[in-house]
């Protein structure tokens, strides 16, 4: 079973974009590789709770288990020592990383008091995207009465552009909200 928004990307984005971009072979177009949902969790160094808690709700926005990552280094100002943990993240691909760009973008997104779009400047200069995203409550299927803490994320979309341009082609193709430029 494919993801509907997979079919759109092969149907609609991407002659769109081979006419846009120039390209002749459809294996040169940009496309999404992966999707990053990550929570950084400085409070678990003092209260270990935060992960089982992070843990559940990644889990539930995902549908995979997420891994825990560690710190590299040991930093006595933090009382923070090297292998502690301190953050979460679970890597998206195939009909998953679809189905949840595509929530992101028609569900999630619009549900942001005074949403005016998402910043276009946002790119890192490879062609991937990072949006943060300050309250995981906004997620249709986080339960509210069960969250201890309001948690941000960081969800990374990371594609197979060359460099932003094409990959703002991209995105705003698959539906992606950006503001509109001040012009």
């Amino acid at each position: 079973m494919t993801s509907g928004l997979k079919v759109k990307y092969l149907t609609e984005v991407a002659p769109e974009l081979k006419a846009r971009l120039g390209y002749t072979n459809v294996m040169q177009l940009p496309r999404l590789e992966k999707i990053v949902l990550s929570i950084g969790l400085g409070e678990a160094i003092q209260n270990p709770k935060a992960l089982e808690a992070a843990e559940r709700d990644l889990t539930t926005l995902s549908g995979q288990h997420p891994v825990i990552a560690r710190a590299k280094k040991s930093i006595a100002s933090f009382k923070l020592r090297t292998g502690m943990p301190i953050g979460m993240m679970v890597t998206l691909r195939g009909k998953r990383m679809y189905d949840f760009f595509d929530k992101l973008v028609n569900i999630v997104l619009p549900r942001f008091r005074d949403f005016r779009g998402i910043p276009r400047d946002s790119f890192d200069g490879q062609g991937n995207y990072n949006l943060g995203i300050k309250e995981q409550i906004v997620f249709p299927e986080i339960d509210y009465s069960k969250v201890d803490k309001v948690r941000g994320l960081q969800v990374t979309i990371v594609t197979t552009a060359k460099d932003d341009d094409e990959a703002r082609s991209l995105l705003e193709l698959m539906g992606m909200p950006f503001r509109r430029s001040p012009t």
